[in-house]
C-alpha cells in the first residue's frame, strides 16, 4: 500500500524521466541525488524573442555615442549549463535566444558572450545548486572576461579574502517544495577584495504595492558586504543587501574609468570583482531606478555602461521597457 501511495505522489507532483532527473509540479527541474542535487528553472524564451532588449541597448549607445563604451552581458542561467538531455523538452533553447539578441545589437555595442566561459568552468561551483542565482565564482569569471574586453586591470582571485556561509539552502526549495533540495545544503562562498580601498554610498528605496518605489532616502554610506550566519537562506543578499537601492562605490583605483552596471539581482555579485578595475562603480537595478539615466551618466562622468541581466530578464519585455523609461523620466 505504501508503494502505491508513493507512486501516486510522484505521479501527481512531478514528471519523471529517470531516477535522478525529474520536474516538479511547479516546473522546477531537479537533477541528481543526495548532496549533489541541483534545482533550476526552465527557460521560457523563444528563438526570435528579445528584440526589445537589443533595441534598448542600441538606444543607449546611440544616446551616449563615442563618449561612453556600452557592453551587453546576458548572463546564462543554470538550465543553460546543466540541463541534461533527458530534460531538454522541459525548457527552451536559451543559448539560441540570447545569441539572437546579440545578433540584433549595433556593431558599436561590445558583446560579452559568457556561454563558452560558463561551459568551460561548469565543473566548478559557478552556480548555486539550491538557489536561482549563480554563485560568486561564476560572477568572477564573467567579470574577468568583461575586464579583458574593457581593457582595464583585473585582480586574480588568489588576492581575495575567501568567506564561507555553511548550510545554505536558497530559493529553489521555496520554488520547488522538494525535500531533496532542502536536504542538500551547500556552501555559499564569496570573496572580499584586498589591496584596494573602497567607500560605498546608497540611495535606499521603499517599495509599496506591486513592488513599486514609493519613496527614497537621502544618500548614506554603508557596507558593500553584509554578513549572514551559517544556515541563512538570505546569503545572496551579502552584496549591497539586495536590489532596492542605487549604489555608488568609490575605489582607490585611479585610471579615469567610471562604470555604470545596469542589472537585475544576478549583477549584484559582479561589482566587487571590479574594484581594482574602475575608480567608481555605480549599480542600478532594472526595476527600481527613479531618475533620468542621461542626467545620471552626465553628472557622474560615466565612461562605461555594462548591461548585466540574466537571460530571463533580458527576454522579459518589462526589462527593456524599464530601460527605455530611464532615458525619458
Amino acid at each position: 500500500m505504501k508503494k502505491i501511495l508513493y507512486f501516486l505522489f510522484i505521479l501527481f507532483t512531478s514528471s519523471v524521466f529517470a531516477d535522478n532527473v525529474r520536474q516538479t509540479k511547479s516546473g522546477i527541474i531537479i537533477v541528481g541525488s543526495g548532496d549533489s542535487v541541483r534545482a533550476f528553472e526552465p527557460f521560457r524564451g523563444t528563438l526570435d524573442g528579445g528584440q526589445g532588449y537589443a533595441d534598448a541597448v542600441n538606444k543607449y549607445k546611440q544616446t551616449f555615442g563615442d563618449a561612453v563604451n556600452v557592453y551587453c552581458m546576458i548572463i546564462p542561467t543554470a538550465v543553460a549549463i546543466y540541463c541534461p538531455e533527458e530534460a531538454k523538452e522541459w525548457t527552451k533553447d536559451q543559448k539560441a535566444t540570447v545569441r539572437n539578441i546579440y545578433a540584433h545589437l549595433s556593431k558599436s555595442v561590445k558583446v560579452v558572450d559568457l556561454f563558452d566561459t560558463m561551459d568551460a568552468h561548469a565543473k566548478e561551483d559557478i552556480y548555486s545548486r539550491t538557489d536561482h542565482h549563480w554563485a560568486p565564482l561564476g560572477a568572477y569569471y564573467a567579470a574577468q572576461q568583461f575586464a579583458g574586453q574593457a581593457e582595464v586591470p583585473f585582480a586574480d582571485l588568489s588576492t581575495y579574502e575567501k568567506h564561507v556561509i555553511h548550510n545554505y539552502v536558497g530559493t529553489m526549495y521555496r520554488f520547488s517544495r522538494d525535500a531533496a533540495v532542502k536536504n542538500a545544503p551547500e556552501d555559499f562562498v564569496y570573496y572580499i577584495p584586498k589591496g584596494v580601498d573602497y567607500n560605498t554610498t546608497y540611495i535606499r528605496y521603499t517599495l509599496g504595492k506591486n513592488r513599486k518605489v514609493v519613496s527614497e532616502k537621502e544618500p548614506e554610506e554603508g557596507n558593500f558586504f553584509y554578513e549572514y550566519s551559517d544556515g541563512s537562506s538570505a546569503a545572496y543578499l551579502t552584496f549591497m543587501h539586495g536590489d532596492t537601492n542605487t549604489t555608488k562605490v568609490k575605489t582607490s583605483t585611479r585610471n579615469g574609468r567610471r562604470l555604470l552596471i545596469l542589472k537585475d539581482s544576478y549583477g549584484n555579485a559582479i561589482p566587487a570583482f571590479l574594484f581594482h578595475s574602475f575608480e567608481e562603480i555605480h549599480v542600478v537595478d532594472c526595476r527600481y531606478f527613479t531618475k533620468n539615466i542621461v542626467h545620471y551618466v552626465q553628472k557622474n562622468d560615466i565612461t562605461d555602461i555594462l548591461f548585466a541581466n540574466n537571460a530571463g530578464h533580458a527576454y522579459a519585455s518589462v526589462t527593456h521597457q524599464s530601460y527605455n523609461h530611464y532615458l525619458e523620466q
